[in-house]
């Protein structure tokens, strides 16, 4: 299916808290209790609608063991947005986002859209960690916050879809350099030229950007 723009996101947070789920239930709505744990990464992808445009989410999912945290910073970079996950009822997997975003920001583009994601809301009986702190730490790091539930689906359209919007205001704003695809930003087939010096639909293959 032709897009305008292809987006590439990486899901980042410590094992457990969903990130699979998360993924699952956006590109596949579906929700799977018992997921393996992830092995290096995993990769879905998923055609959303952006102000009329088609714009394609390429999202990689990272394993959250320690083992794995050298692959999965090569990832960082080329990632236009990043879900930076934790599970409320697991203190310890906030009290980690420090690290995570310090990894993050260390490894990626600086322009690269961070949304933080305050997961299982489903399990309000078992919160360890308030939402107040969770708007706490977005505000203080400068993220966008939701809380999500991979297994109800309650506002996991809108944490990918949200980003997206952040990551296309700022290409209008021409804070992105859309024809460095190290930027995880690919224009499409069906991008309108409205730059004459704008490539109409690079080729060089999706998993470009020093991903793999």
């Amino acid at each position: 299916m032709s897009y305008a723009y292809l987006f590439k996101y990486i899901i980042i947070g410590d094992t457990g808290v969903g990130k699979s789920c998360l993924l699952l239930q956006f590109t596949d709505k579906r929700f799977q209790p018992v997921h393996d744990l992830t092995i290096g990464v995993e990769f879905g992808a998923r055609m959303i609608n952006i102000e009329g445009k088609q714009i394609k989410l390429q999202i990689w999912d990272t394993a959250g063991q320690e083992a794995f945290r050298s692959i999965t910073r090569s990832y960082y970079r080329g990632a236009a947005g990043a879900l930076l996950v934790y599970d409320i009822t697991r203190r310890d997997t906030f009290n980690h986002l420090t690290t995570w975003l310090e990894d993050a920001r260390q490894h990626s583009n600086s322009n690269m859209v961070i949304m933080l994601i305050g997961n299982k809301s489903d399990l309000e009986a078992r919160r360890d960690v308030k939402r107040e702190e969770g708007e706490a730490f977005a505000r203080e790091h400068g993220l966008i916050f939701m809380e999500t539930s991979a297994k109800t689906a309650a506002n996991v359209e809108e944490a990918f879809i949200n980003t997206a919007r952040e990551i296309y205001d700022k290409i209008q704003e021409g804070v992105f350099d859309i024809n460095n695809e190290a930027n995880g930003i690919k224009i499409g087939p069906q991008h309108s030229p409205a730059n004459p010096n704008m490539p109409s639909g690079s080729q060089s293959g999706s998993g470009s950007g020093g991903c793999c």
